[in-house]
């Protein structure tokens, strides 16, 4: 049987109870707990082995919240230029 294209998710460091940690909070943060909670979720990413899947997945959905595949909105739009350009 085929995998689903999205299969990548299931094996995710960021599935859990610390999945909140990857998208800003519902009321608003300042700079320096967005820049922490940005960190924590990039040292998960960083030791994750579908990151590359997971970029580019949000590159390709053009994601426009959260970190994704180590990278948050401002630095994956800056990916997905440079891979246009």
């Amino acid at each position: 049987m085929a995998q689903a294209p999205d299969s990548w998710q299931s094996k995710a460091s960021c599935r859990g109870p610390h999945a909140e940690i990857f998208f800003p909070p519902a009321r608003s943060e300042r700079k320096a707990e967005k820049l922490h909670r940005e960190e924590r979720a990039k040292a998960i990413c960083a030791t994750c082995s579908v990151r590359v899947d997971c970029l580019d997945y949000a590159i390709r959905i053009h994601e426009p919240h959260g970190i994704w595949g180590g990278l948050n909105e401002v630095e994956r739009k800056q990916v997905a230029n440079r891979r246009v350009g």
